[in-house]
C-alpha cells in the first residue's frame, strides 16, 4: 500500500518531470500550471498545493535538472590526469548536445529566465560557482596556471559553445578543443 507522504513525492517527481521536458517545449514563459498538471496527470489544483508558485516549481525543474548534467560532466573529469586530456574529454560530452535538444534548450531558457527572476539567478550562480570550484579543483590538480580564472573562462565557454551549437552544429569538440589548449597551456598569458 503506498503512503500518503509516499503518493505526494510521486506527484512531486512528476510535476517536476513534466517541467523538464515542457520548459524545452513552449519556453519558460509559456508554460502553464494546466500543462504542467496535464502533462503530470493530476489536477491543476496539485501544481500549487505541492509548490509556492509556477515560477518556483520551474526554478527547481531546472535548477535540479542542470545540477545534475553539470555532476555528469565533472564524472568525466574524475580519472582524467591532465590538462588536454580532461578538456578534450569535457568537450567531447559536450558534442551530445546540438543547442536545440532539450537539455540545451533547458540551459538556454533557464539563462534567460534568470536574467528576470532574482531567485533562479541566486539558484542558477549556485549550481556555477560549485562547478566552477570542482573545475578549479580539478585544474590545479593538473598543474593548471591560476586555476580560479582558467575555470570560470572555461566554463563560460563551455556554455558559450552549447549557445552556438544551434546556430553553427560544426562548432564541436574537434574545431574548439585546440583553440581552448592553447588558452588553457599557456603559462605566458599571451
Amino acid at each position: 500500500m503506498v503512503t500518503t507522504a509516499e503518493r505526494g513525492k510521486q506527484v512531486r517527481q512528476r510535476l517536476l518531470t513534466a517541467a523538464i521536458e515542457l520548459i524545452p517545449e513552449r519556453g519558460w514563459h509559456a508554460v502553464s500550471t494546466r500543462q504542467l498538471a496535464e502533462r503530470a496527470g493530476v489536477a491543476p489544483g496539485l501544481v500549487h498545493y505541492h509548490f509556492d508558485s509556477l515560477s518556483a516549481l520551474l526554478r527547481a525543474a531546472a535548477v535540479a535538472a542542470m545540477r545534475q548534467t553539470v555532476t555528469e560532466a565533472e564524472d568525466v573529469l574524475s580519472e582524467v590526469t591532465d590538462a588536454a586530456t580532461g578538456l578534450d574529454a569535457l568537450l567531447r560530452a559536450l558534442d551530445d548536445y546540438t543547442g536545440t535538444d532539450p537539455t540545451s534548450l533547458l540551459f538556454i531558457e533557464t539563462y534567460l529566465a534568470a536574467t528576470r527572476d532574482e531567485a533562479l539567478r541566486a539558484d542558477l550562480a549556485d549550481v556555477l560557482d560549485g562547478f566552477r570550484a570542482r573545475l578549479s579543483r580539478w585544474l590545479d590538480g593538473v598543474g593548471t596556471p591560476d586555476p580560479a580564472s582558467t575555470a570560470a573562462v572555461l566554463a563560460a565557454s563551455i556554455d558559450g559553445l552549447l549557445l552556438h551549437r544551434a546556430l553553427h552544429p560544426d562548432l564541436t569538440a574537434r574545431v574548439a578543443s585546440p583553440v581552448l589548449l592553447r588558452v588553457l597551456t599557456d603559462r605566458e598569458g599571451n
